[in-house]
């Protein structure tokens, strides 16, 4: 078994993919818009969204998180979820905890804890909340 986090990023998926390109180093395994889908069910493709991204899978580190713009509604939404960063050295997580706190809002800078030396929390700038930690 294997659970797959899913984002809705509501119009900035691709916004989104570029960032975690850069800042984590992610990788697109597949990616298709709404107007490349064989078979679009009435009312499936948001009015105006034809480019934007219907399915996105990303591989960062030995994770797939898959992604999509969903209904390009605006700010995707992001509550009682957060992603864990678990990287080795503390040296990494404060060069990911800068990168995805920039344009977001660091909730826990990062700081010595009785389990890691190292741990942050922050909401990077799409409003994901990513839990940084070295162990």
């Amino acid at each position: 078994m294997n659970i797959q986090p899913y984002l809705y990023f509501e119009g900035r998926c691709e916004e989104a993919i570029t960032h975690y390109k850069k800042t984590l180093g992610a990788e697109v395994v597949m990616m298709m818009r709404f107007k490349e889908c064989p078979d679009p069910q009435p009312g499936m493709i948001p009015p105006g969204g034809e480019n934007k991204i219907m399915h996105a899978s990303l591989k960062i580190g030995e994770a797939t998180i898959m992604a999509s713009d969903g209904n390009c509604n605006g700010k995707g939404v992001f509550q009682g979820m957060a992603l864990s960063l678990i990287v080795k050295t503390e040296a990494e997580a404060e060069k990911h905890f800068k990168a995805l706190s920039d344009g977001g809002k660091v909730l826990m800078p990062l700081t010595k804890t009785f389990f890691s030396p190292k741990f942050g929390m922050t909401g990077d700038k799409f409003g994901v909340m990513w839990l940084v930690i070295v162990m």
